[in-house]
Protein backbone atom coordinates (compact mmCIF):
# COMPACT_ATOMS: atom_id res chain seq x y z
CA UNK A 1 0.00 0.00 0.00
CA UNK A 2 1.25 3.52 -0.72
CA UNK A 3 2.55 5.48 2.24
CA UNK A 4 0.28 8.27 3.44
CA UNK A 5 1.25 11.77 2.38
CA UNK A 6 2.77 14.07 4.93
CA UNK A 7 0.25 16.42 6.52
CA UNK A 8 0.04 19.88 5.01
CA UNK A 9 0.39 21.43 8.43
CA UNK A 10 3.88 19.94 8.72
CA UNK A 11 4.85 21.58 5.43
CA UNK A 12 3.46 24.91 6.59
CA UNK A 13 5.31 24.63 9.89
CA UNK A 14 8.54 23.77 8.08
CA UNK A 15 8.09 26.76 5.76
CA UNK A 16 7.38 29.03 8.71
CA UNK A 17 10.44 27.75 10.53
CA UNK A 18 12.62 28.32 7.48
CA UNK A 19 11.28 31.87 7.10
CA UNK A 20 11.93 32.57 10.78
CA UNK A 21 15.45 31.21 10.46
CA UNK A 22 16.12 33.35 7.39
CA UNK A 23 14.90 36.48 9.20
CA UNK A 24 17.06 35.64 12.19
CA UNK A 25 20.12 35.24 9.95
CA UNK A 26 19.41 38.54 8.20
CA UNK A 27 19.06 40.30 11.55
CA UNK A 28 22.30 38.71 12.72
CA UNK A 29 24.17 39.90 9.63
CA UNK A 30 22.77 43.41 10.06
CA UNK A 31 23.78 43.57 13.72
CA UNK A 32 27.23 42.22 12.92
CA UNK A 33 27.73 44.89 10.26
CA UNK A 34 26.65 47.62 12.67
CA UNK A 35 29.02 46.29 15.33
CA UNK A 36 31.96 46.21 12.89
CA UNK A 37 31.30 49.77 11.71
CA UNK A 38 30.89 50.88 15.32
CA UNK A 39 34.23 49.30 16.31
CA UNK A 40 36.10 50.77 13.31
CA UNK A 41 34.82 54.31 13.90
CA UNK A 42 35.49 54.01 17.62
CA UNK A 43 39.07 52.88 16.97
CA UNK A 44 39.72 55.63 14.41
CA UNK A 45 38.59 58.24 16.92
CA UNK A 46 40.39 56.70 19.90
CA UNK A 47 43.71 56.53 18.03
CA UNK A 48 43.16 60.08 16.69
CA UNK A 49 43.13 59.00 13.06
CA UNK A 50 39.94 61.03 13.04
CA UNK A 51 40.50 64.16 15.16
CA UNK A 52 38.70 63.45 18.41
CA UNK A 53 37.78 67.10 18.95
CA UNK A 54 35.68 66.95 15.76
CA UNK A 55 34.76 63.24 15.78
CA UNK A 56 34.36 62.07 19.39
CA UNK A 57 34.26 58.32 20.05
CA UNK A 58 30.86 56.75 19.47
CA UNK A 59 30.77 55.48 23.05
CA UNK A 60 30.89 59.08 24.27
CA UNK A 61 28.24 60.11 21.75
CA UNK A 62 25.86 57.38 22.90
CA UNK A 63 26.64 58.21 26.53
CA UNK A 64 25.59 61.80 25.85
CA UNK A 65 22.48 60.57 24.06
CA UNK A 66 21.60 58.45 27.08
CA UNK A 67 21.94 61.50 29.31
CA UNK A 68 19.72 63.50 26.96
CA UNK A 69 16.99 60.86 27.15
CA UNK A 70 16.48 61.83 30.78
CA UNK A 71 16.09 65.55 30.07
CA UNK A 72 12.74 67.20 29.44
CA UNK A 73 14.24 69.69 26.97
CA UNK A 74 15.28 66.85 24.67
CA UNK A 75 11.76 65.43 24.58
CA UNK A 76 10.31 68.89 23.97
CA UNK A 77 12.56 69.19 20.94
CA UNK A 78 11.48 65.74 19.75
CA UNK A 79 7.86 66.75 20.24
CA UNK A 80 8.33 69.96 18.24
CA UNK A 81 9.93 68.03 15.38
CA UNK A 82 7.25 65.35 15.42
CA UNK A 83 4.54 67.99 15.52
CA UNK A 84 5.81 69.54 12.30
CA UNK A 85 6.21 66.07 10.77
CA UNK A 86 2.72 64.85 11.73
CA UNK A 87 0.80 68.00 10.84
CA UNK A 88 2.64 68.43 7.55
CA UNK A 89 2.21 64.81 6.51
CA UNK A 90 -1.47 64.82 7.45
CA UNK A 91 -2.21 67.99 5.48
CA UNK A 92 -0.25 66.74 2.48
CA UNK A 93 -2.10 63.42 2.54
CA UNK A 94 -5.50 65.07 2.87
CA UNK A 95 -4.74 67.22 -0.18
CA UNK A 96 -2.74 64.81 -2.35
CA UNK A 97 -4.91 61.69 -2.23
CA UNK A 98 -8.23 63.28 -3.35
CA UNK A 99 -6.46 65.36 -6.01
CA UNK A 100 -4.61 62.30 -7.28
CA UNK A 101 -7.85 60.30 -7.49
CA UNK A 102 -9.78 63.04 -9.29
CA UNK A 103 -7.03 63.95 -11.76
CA UNK A 104 -5.94 60.35 -12.33
CA UNK A 105 -9.50 59.30 -13.17
CA UNK A 106 -9.87 62.00 -15.84
CA UNK A 107 -7.58 61.88 -18.90
CA UNK A 108 -8.52 65.47 -19.70
CA UNK A 109 -7.60 66.71 -16.22
CA UNK A 110 -4.36 64.71 -16.33
CA UNK A 111 -3.31 66.34 -19.61
CA UNK A 112 -4.33 69.78 -18.31
CA UNK A 113 -2.22 69.70 -15.13
CA UNK A 114 0.71 67.61 -16.33
CA UNK A 115 2.85 70.61 -17.33
CA UNK A 116 2.21 72.40 -14.02
CA UNK A 117 3.05 69.27 -12.03
CA UNK A 118 6.28 68.68 -13.93
CA UNK A 119 7.27 72.30 -13.29
CA UNK A 120 6.51 72.38 -9.54
CA UNK A 121 7.59 68.89 -8.55
CA UNK A 122 11.37 69.30 -9.11
CA UNK A 123 11.60 72.53 -7.11
CA UNK A 124 13.75 71.81 -4.02
CA UNK A 125 11.83 72.64 -0.88
CA UNK A 126 14.90 74.31 0.63
CA UNK A 127 14.76 76.83 -2.21
CA UNK A 128 11.44 77.98 -0.77
CA UNK A 129 12.92 78.86 2.62
CA UNK A 130 13.18 82.62 1.82
CA UNK A 131 9.56 82.62 0.66
CA UNK A 132 8.42 80.76 3.78
CA UNK A 133 10.29 83.18 6.07
CA UNK A 134 8.94 86.18 4.17
CA UNK A 135 5.33 85.01 4.39
CA UNK A 136 5.19 83.11 7.68
CA UNK A 137 8.23 84.29 9.65
CA UNK A 138 10.61 81.95 11.47
CA UNK A 139 8.10 79.97 13.51
CA UNK A 140 6.14 76.75 13.18
CA UNK A 141 4.15 77.94 10.16
CA UNK A 142 7.25 78.16 7.96
CA UNK A 143 8.29 74.65 8.92
CA UNK A 144 4.78 73.38 8.26
CA UNK A 145 4.70 75.02 4.82
CA UNK A 146 7.99 73.39 3.76
CA UNK A 147 6.98 69.97 5.09
CA UNK A 148 3.61 70.08 3.30
CA UNK A 149 5.16 71.16 0.00
CA UNK A 150 7.85 68.46 0.09
CA UNK A 151 5.68 65.56 1.25
CA UNK A 152 2.75 66.41 -1.04
CA UNK A 153 4.43 65.35 -4.27
CA UNK A 154 5.33 61.69 -3.58
CA UNK A 155 1.80 60.98 -2.34
CA UNK A 156 0.16 62.87 -5.20
CA UNK A 157 2.30 61.29 -7.94
CA UNK A 158 1.90 57.78 -6.55
CA UNK A 159 -1.87 58.19 -6.20
CA UNK A 160 -2.08 59.61 -9.72
CA UNK A 161 -0.13 56.72 -11.22
CA UNK A 162 -2.02 54.21 -9.10
CA UNK A 163 -5.39 55.40 -10.43
CA UNK A 164 -4.13 55.45 -14.02
CA UNK A 165 -2.63 51.98 -13.67
CA UNK A 166 -5.92 50.31 -12.71
CA UNK A 167 -6.73 47.43 -15.05
CA UNK A 168 -9.52 48.69 -17.32
CA UNK A 169 -10.75 45.12 -17.78
CA UNK A 170 -11.55 44.95 -14.06
CA UNK A 171 -13.47 48.24 -14.29
CA UNK A 172 -15.41 47.02 -17.35
CA UNK A 173 -16.20 43.75 -15.59
CA UNK A 174 -17.55 45.62 -12.56
CA UNK A 175 -19.63 47.82 -14.85
CA UNK A 176 -21.05 44.75 -16.60
CA UNK A 177 -22.18 43.43 -13.21
CA UNK A 178 -24.16 46.61 -12.66
CA UNK A 179 -21.85 48.46 -10.26
CA UNK A 180 -22.26 52.21 -10.44
CA UNK A 181 -19.44 54.72 -10.64
CA UNK A 182 -19.14 55.14 -6.87
CA UNK A 183 -19.19 51.38 -6.27
CA UNK A 184 -16.56 50.80 -8.97
CA UNK A 185 -14.34 53.45 -7.42
CA UNK A 186 -14.76 52.01 -3.93
CA UNK A 187 -14.43 48.30 -4.67
CA UNK A 188 -12.17 48.23 -7.75
CA UNK A 189 -10.24 51.45 -8.35
CA UNK A 190 -9.23 52.36 -4.79
CA UNK A 191 -8.09 48.84 -3.74
CA UNK A 192 -6.02 48.61 -6.93
CA UNK A 193 -4.40 52.02 -6.30
CA UNK A 194 -3.90 51.51 -2.54
CA UNK A 195 -0.39 49.97 -2.83
CA UNK A 196 0.74 53.05 -4.76
CA UNK A 197 -0.72 55.34 -2.10
CA UNK A 198 0.98 53.33 0.66
CA UNK A 199 4.33 53.66 -1.11
CA UNK A 200 3.81 57.40 -1.45
CA UNK A 201 3.02 57.69 2.26
CA UNK A 202 6.12 55.71 3.22
CA UNK A 203 8.34 57.91 1.05
CA UNK A 204 6.69 61.11 2.24
CA UNK A 205 7.10 60.17 5.89
CA UNK A 206 10.88 60.26 5.47
CA UNK A 207 10.74 63.40 3.33
CA UNK A 208 8.56 65.15 5.92
CA UNK A 209 11.03 64.39 8.72
CA UNK A 210 13.97 65.57 6.61
CA UNK A 211 12.25 68.86 5.82
CA UNK A 212 11.12 69.37 9.41
CA UNK A 213 14.70 69.05 10.68
CA UNK A 214 16.07 71.10 7.75
CA UNK A 215 13.63 73.92 8.48
CA UNK A 216 14.71 73.86 12.11
CA UNK A 217 18.38 73.98 11.10
CA UNK A 218 18.01 76.80 8.58
CA UNK A 219 15.16 78.87 9.98
CA UNK A 220 15.66 78.19 13.66
CA UNK A 221 12.16 76.84 14.34
CA UNK A 222 12.01 74.88 17.61
CA UNK A 223 12.96 71.20 17.36
CA UNK A 224 15.90 68.83 17.05
CA UNK A 225 17.38 70.80 14.15
CA UNK A 226 17.52 74.00 16.18
CA UNK A 227 19.06 72.08 19.10
CA UNK A 228 21.76 70.73 16.77
CA UNK A 229 22.54 74.27 15.58
CA UNK A 230 22.76 75.56 19.15
CA UNK A 231 25.03 72.68 20.23
CA UNK A 232 27.33 73.35 17.27
CA UNK A 233 27.43 77.09 17.99
CA UNK A 234 28.37 76.38 21.62
CA UNK A 235 31.13 73.95 20.59
CA UNK A 236 29.38 71.01 22.27
CA UNK A 237 30.36 68.44 19.64
CA UNK A 238 29.29 65.41 21.64
CA UNK A 239 25.79 66.80 22.11
CA UNK A 240 25.62 67.74 18.43
CA UNK A 241 26.42 64.21 17.31
CA UNK A 242 24.09 62.74 19.94
CA UNK A 243 21.20 64.79 18.55
CA UNK A 244 22.12 63.79 14.99
CA UNK A 245 22.04 60.13 16.04
CA UNK A 246 18.66 60.73 17.71
CA UNK A 247 17.33 62.20 14.46
CA UNK A 248 18.57 59.17 12.52
CA UNK A 249 17.00 56.76 14.99
CA UNK A 250 13.73 58.67 14.80
CA UNK A 251 13.72 58.37 11.01
CA UNK A 252 14.51 54.66 11.21
CA UNK A 253 11.66 54.05 13.67
CA UNK A 254 9.18 55.93 11.49
CA UNK A 255 10.28 54.04 8.37
CA UNK A 256 9.97 50.71 10.19
CA UNK A 257 6.48 51.59 11.47
CA UNK A 258 5.27 52.59 8.01
CA UNK A 259 6.75 49.45 6.45
CA UNK A 260 5.09 47.20 9.02
CA UNK A 261 1.81 49.08 8.67
CA UNK A 262 1.94 48.70 4.89
CA UNK A 263 2.47 44.96 5.22
CA UNK A 264 -0.45 44.60 7.61
CA UNK A 265 -2.89 46.76 5.64
CA UNK A 266 -1.92 45.22 2.29
CA UNK A 267 -1.50 41.64 3.46
CA UNK A 268 -3.94 40.61 0.72
CA UNK A 269 -1.91 42.19 -2.09
CA UNK A 270 0.35 39.95 -4.26
CA UNK A 271 3.38 42.21 -3.68
CA UNK A 272 3.21 41.64 0.08
CA UNK A 273 2.70 37.92 -0.39
CA UNK A 274 5.85 37.86 -2.50
CA UNK A 275 7.74 39.74 0.21
CA UNK A 276 6.69 37.19 2.82
CA UNK A 277 7.56 34.31 0.50
CA UNK A 278 11.01 35.78 -0.16
CA UNK A 279 11.55 36.19 3.57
Amino acid sequence: MPEPAAPLCDDAAAAGGAATGARARDSGYALLTVAVVFAVVEALSRFDVLPSHSFPPLTQTFQTLGEELGRGEFWRNVGDTMKGWAYGLAIATAAAVPLGIVIGASPLAYRAVRLIVEFLRPIPSVALVPLAVLVYGTGFESKLFLVVFASFWPIFIQTLYGIRDVDQLMVDTARSYGLGRFARTRFVVLPSALPYVATGLRISSSVALILAVTAELVIGAPGLGAAITIANANGNVRLMYALIVATGLLGWILSMLFTQGERRVLHWHPSQRRVRAAA
